[in-house]
């Protein structure tokens, strides 16, 4: 990669030296000051050992020690008057640590987003200066004051908290994206709905979803023998994308036996909702999805929903919410009280072990719910990355959330399951900070630590 990060090093270094340039032009008799040779030579630099720091974070941080005595070939002309000077940079040698942070972290190769690079303190420069063969260096106080003026130039670049961040992956394209409120759906009412049995009625129920989700569909109560079914049924479906996603709407005719007969469905795109508005639909029912089909003439009924989109209070501005505004008292009263949504992104565990076999998963048990990660094969270290979510009409204080990682066989045994360790979080900190991101000690695991995200976002 060497001769192509000279390169790339050379083209930044005459970027940024062209404005200080531009300030000695027309002092001291300077008409000009260029590169007349820059390259860095052929030698790259070597790493001398990495120090890494461990964050709850989702990124890598890590600071490399760099050593580089190379054989570039740097000369700069400095036009005065009449004559031409040229200074050449000769024995130069650099050492520098800088900080170097991976993020985000992704499901996705190359697995990060950016580079973010920031020299934690200023490196060390060392360097001759040689003036037509000449050692100009041998002026007494000249190297010092040339050389902190280079050390300040080159520090004050991207010395700590400046930095180079430098872009590797669309984030809008990759990451997961969080979910900014909530969708508020009644399911009133169908009429008319089409006769699927032989003895002319129907047993209908509603399946609800937003698309782009993986959770399994919302369904309302089965309706025996009626074709103008009344349900007044409520139901909360969590929004990542409400200028994209669409609700899709599904009446079904329950069978005992064999599969259910879709009597027709709509969609309805979220981005027709305003923030805070109930919005009620009257909807003629389709066939399926291509409206224009010139076959699908047959009536199927209407179906009569009532839709609400409320925002979480920190994604409000995004919606322009009229209620956004309030000063941060207001706002801790709010996260406090009243509705929202409970992210628990389970991480990973370390140093987890059974005594018969290490194929963990972890189990997340809330208010009488309870969510599975996948399994991973043979590992004591496993890496789940996953997101359970709990809808709440009240914030979850005075609560907490309990999560056992469990390992089980892969074959047939009579001792298929097994605890690796458990651990109760106490749900306080996450209502009143709105997060946590902690690694917290298994209770009855010799050496294993669980890594757990939990947010709280009211509406």
């Amino acid at each position: 990669m060497w001769p192509y990060l000279d390169r790339a090093i050379c083209a930044t270094i005459k970027s940024t030296t062209k404005p200080i340039f531009a300030e000695y032009v027309g002092k001291y008799m300077i008409e000009a000051i260029e590169f007349e040779h820059l390259t860095l030579g052929t030698l790259p630099p070597t790493i001398h050992g990495v120090k890494v720091y461990e964050t709850n974070e989702k990124d890598l941080v890590m600071e490399p020690a760099i050593r580089w005595a190379g054989n570039p070939n740097i000369i700069l002309v400095l036009k005065l008057m009449s004559l031409q000077v040229k200074v050449q940079l000769v024995d130069l040698q650099i050492f520098a640590a800088p900080r170097i942070a991976l993020k985000p972290l992704l499901p996705t190769f190359p697995c990060f987003a950016n580079i973010v690079v920031s020299l934690m303190e200023r490196p060390h420069v060392d360097f001759g200066l040689n003036i037509l063969g000449g050692d100009v260096m041998s002026i007494p106080g000249l190297y010092r004051f040339v050389q902190e003026i280079i050390r300040k130039q080159v520090a004050s670049l991207y010395l700590w908290p400046q930095s180079l961040d430098i872009p590797i992956l669309d984030l809008s394209t990759v990451a997961v994206k969080k979910p900014v409120g909530i969708l508020h759906v009644k399911v009133v009412r169908a009429m008319k709905l089409l006769k699927a049995d032989f003895l002319g009625t129907s047993d209908p129920y509603v399946k609800l979803s937003l698309n782009g989700e993986k959770l399994p569909a919302k369904k309302t109560t089965i309706k025996k023998n009626n074709l103008n079914p009344v349900w007044n049924e409520n139901f909360k479906l969590i929004v990542k994308d409400p200028q994209s996603q669409v609700l899709q709407l599904q009446v079904f005719d329950w069978d005992k036996v064999g599969g259910h007969d879709r009597l027709g469905m709509q969609l309805i795109p979220l981005k027709i909702l305003t923030p805070h508005d109930t919005k009620e639909f009257t909807l003629d029912l389709l066939k399926h999805t291509n409206i224009s089909d010139p076959q699908d003439k047959k009536q199927r009924g209407q179906i009569v929903v009532e839709l609400t989109f409320v925002p979480f209070k920190e994604d409000s501005a995004k919606f322009n919410d009229p209620l956004n505004g309030g000063d941060e008292k207001s706002f801790e009263d709010e996260r406090l009280s009243g509705a929202g949504l409970l992210s628990v992104i389970i991480q990973g565990a370390e140093d987890v072990e059974g005594k018969h076999h290490n194929n963990p998963y972890a189990l997340v048990l809330f208010r009488g719910e309870k969510k599975k990660t996948k399994m991973i094969r043979k590992t004591r270290d496993p890496r789940w990355n996953e997101e359970f979510q709990f809808t709440l009409d009240q914030p979850p204080l005075h609560e907490k959330i309990h999560i056992d990682v469990m390992s089980k066989r892969t074959r047939f045994s009579f001792r298929a399951k097994e605890t690796l360790g458990h651990v109760e979080i106490n749900l306080d900190d996450v209502v009143h900070n709105g997060r946590i991101n902690e690694k917290y000690h298994l209770i009855d695991s010799k050496n294993g630590v669980i890594h757990v995200e939990i947010r709280w976002d009211t509406v």
